[in-house]
């Protein structure tokens, strides 16, 4: 299998989606005939990239979660949920963000292979935790970048500027009711994997897990607080915005910050 061709292919294709895409949201004319092929370039990308994701993490030995593995494989997965929402939903236009994306974590992992197993000893209760919280910061990821996007819109419409690539965006009201679905399903799985890591794990709290565990912990709250100022008060626009980005630079650095000091800086 040559993995170089398959992933600059899914790469090709990945671009190739995202042209679509900004075609749609710039371009002069009504794109929306253009949302079938979208998709499918965007689920043909996605087929490629899960080959070749295959073909790096399976091993005699294990699982390879090394830091760019990793980082393709969470690439993969936010693709993968966005595709699969865009077939009942119109979120496709976040893959103006998530296809070039893929592409790049699929071209770092591609020159910068990493090895960090994940042995045939691992229990099924750390397989299942690692899968979880990975789908967990997947979809967060997805709910952020749809903050950004509805910070662009409400500026515009704020500036009365309705015009350009925002004619082509669902009403503001569609945007914020998606962005809060997200983060509900993301806070949902985020739960699930720290229940998962308190119960099954051996200690949550060891020392080359312990910042992970925190930061982890500040996000469920930073979210948990959000999606109950939504319920409670209303939050919306701004507020909702802000609480987003905090949530996910704080998940960020608990999910690849601390891999990135211990596999990149420290070489464990």
């Amino acid at each position: 299998m040559n993995i170089s061709l398959l992933t600059y292919l899914g790469v090709a294709l990945y671009l190739a989606a995202t042209g679509l895409i900004a075609l749609r949201l710039f371009g002069r004319r009504d794109g929306r005939a253009l949302r079938p092929a979208t998709l499918a370039l965007g689920f043909a990308a996605l087929l490629l990239h899960g080959v070749v994701l295959y073909a790096e993490l399976v091993t005699e030995q294990g699982i390879n979660l090394g830091f760019f593995n990793a980082a393709s494989l969470t690439a993969w997965m936010i693709a993968a949920l966005l595709l699969v929402s865009a077939l009942g939903k119109p979120v496709e236009m976040l893959g103006l963000v998530v296809f070039p994306l893929a592409v790049v974590a699929m071209l770092l992992d591609l020159h910068n292979p990493g090895h960090h197993l994940l042995g045939d000893e691992a229990s099924w209760a750390l397989r299942v935790h690692v899968t979880v919280s990975i789908l967990a910061y997947a979809m967060l990821t997805l709910a952020t970048i749809q903050a950004l996007l509805l910070a662009i819109q409400d500026n515009h419409l704020r500036s009365h500027h309705p015009g350009g690539f925002i004619r082509a965006l669902p009403p503001l009201q569609t945007m914020e009711a998606l962005l809060f679905e997200m983060i509900g399903l993301g806070f949902v799985l985020l739960t699930l994997s720290l229940l998962s890591g308190f119960i099954y794990l051996d200690d949550m709290f060891a020392q080359h897990v312990v910042h992970k565990t925190l930061l982890s912990i500040i996000a469920w709250v930073v979210f948990g607080a959000l999606l109950w100022g939504r319920f409670r008060f209303g939050w919306r626009g701004t507020t909702a915005i802000r609480w987003t980005l905090t949530g996910f630079v704080v998940l960020m650095l608990a999910y690849f910050g601390s891999k990135a000091i211990l596999e990149l800086v420290l070489h464990r």
